[in-house]
C-alpha cells in the first residue's frame, strides 16, 4: 500500500506502519546522523519518532506520510542539538560549582587540620606524644605504652586529656 499515492487521509495499520519505516528509516537516519554527528543518537532519534508515530497511529492520520516523517526528523535533530547544548552548559555549571565546593572543602580541612595541630602542639610533651602516637601513627594503647615505658592506664589517662582539651578549643561560642 503507497501511503502517498493520492495524499488522501490514511490512518496508519501495522502494515502501513511497517511499510513507513522500511521506506523512510535510512533517509531520516542519514539526516539525524549529519545533525547528531553520533551514530547510537542519530538511530535514537529516529527511534523515537516511529515510536511516537506508533504510539499515536489511532489519532494520527497522514496525509503526506514522506513530508510528516522528514519533517519530524529534521524537527527532533534540532531538539536534540538545543538539548546537547543546554546538557553541556548543565554540565559546565556543576563541574565547576563541585570544583568550587571541592577546593572550598579542602580549604576548609586544611584549616581545621591546622588548628587542631595548633591546639595538639600546645599540649604538655608526654601528652602531645601519646596522643600524636594513637591518632597520627594509629598505634594501640598497649604499643605506646611499650615504647613509650609507662602504664597503658597512662596512655589512656593522656589521651583522655588531649581531647578535652581539644573539645574545649572547638566548642561552638553560646
Amino acid at each position: 500500500m503507497d501511503i502517498n499515492a493520492d495524499h488522501t487521509t490514511h490512518h496508519i495499520t501495522r502494515e502501513s506502519f511497517e511499510e513507513l519505516f522500511q521506506t523512510y528509516w535510512k533517509r531520516m537516519y542519514s539526516f539525524a546522523l549529519k545533525t547528531a554527528d553520533n551514530e547510537d543518537d542519530a538511530k535514537e532519534i529516529v527511534q523515537e519518532i516511529f515510536k511516537s508515530l506508533w504510539e499515536r497511529k489511532d489519532k494520527l492520520s497522514l496525509h503526506d506520510a514522506e513530508r510528516y516523517l522528514l519533517r519530524s526528523v529534521k524537527l527532533k535533530s534540532l531538539e536534540y542539538i538545543r538539548n546537547k547544548a543546554t546538557r553541556n552548559r548543565h554540565h559546565e555549571v556543576i563541574l565547576t560549582e563541585s570544583n568550587v565546593i571541592y577546593e572550598d572543602s579542602q580549604l576548609h580541612f586544611k584549616e581545621l587540620k591546622d588548628r587542631i595541630n595548633h591546639v595538639v602542639n600546645m599540649l604538655p610533651k608526654q601528652c602531645k606524644n601519646v596522643f600524636k602516637m594513637s591518632r597520627e601513627q594509629g598505634l594501640t594503647n598497649r604499643e605506646i605504652a611499650q615504647l613509650l615505658f609507662i602504664s597503658e592506664r597512662a596512655v589512656e589517662y593522656h589521651i583522655s586529656k588531649a581531647l578535652v582539651i581539644l573539645r574545649a578549643h572547638f566548642q561552638p561560642l553560646k
